[in-house]
């Protein structure tokens, strides 16, 4: 096992061993088992208990190896088929003030800053909005920047064609024997 996987996974928690530990790692990154008690699914598949595989996520969560846990949700299978990138010119100086006012919309999925890349690409801040057609994403879009105040800004409303893949992080390669 390479030297950065055994600090990774160096735990304070010595209930588990690094074997352990590199197990369980690569479970939850997988995802979690879809049972009523995943902890105790975790737990039987790397020979250990409940209450450690917790603990043992707890520790991580505390070090900051692991700072939360969220679902990936296949949002086409559940009919929302119209999905659109908006990105917006905004401001450098109203950034992080817009990008709040976004984030904080039930329909915006993600909202991040990236570079301009001038002359040709003004865009600064991004969010996805998801919909059942382009005519439901259209008219959240207006409704947002209607309510918030937005319809001055410069932006453009991106749909997507085809998904290629979605799934969360995965970083198996790092802690690789």
């Amino acid at each position: 096992m390479s030297t950065n996987a055994i600090a990774f996974l160096n735990s304070e928690n010595p209930e588990l061993s690094i074997e352990q530990q590199l197990q369980l790692f690569n479970a939850i990154e997988s995802g979690l088992p879809l049972v009523a008690q995943p902890y105790l699914a975790l737990a039987e598949e790397i020979g250990v208990s409940e209450e450690q595989v917790i603990a043992m996520i707890t520790d991580w969560q505390q070090q900051g190896l692991i700072r939360r846990f969220g679902l990936v949700i296949r949002h086409r299978k559940l009919g929302y088929v119209a999905n659109a990138m908006v990105v917006w010119d905004v401001e450098d100086e109203q950034v992080d003030a817009i990008a709040e006012i976004l984030a904080e919309q039930k329909v915006v999925t993600l909202c991040y800053r990236r570079p301009r890349v001038l002359p040709h690409w003004p865009y600064n801040l991004f969010c996805m909005v998801h919909g059942k057609n382009r005519d439901q994403v259209e008219a959240q879009l207006a409704q947002i920047c209607q309510h918030s105040e937005l319809k001055s800004l410069s932006k453009k409303l991106l749909f997507s064609n085809k998904a290629y893949k979605q799934r969360g992080g995965r970083y198996q390669h790092q802690l690789a024997t």
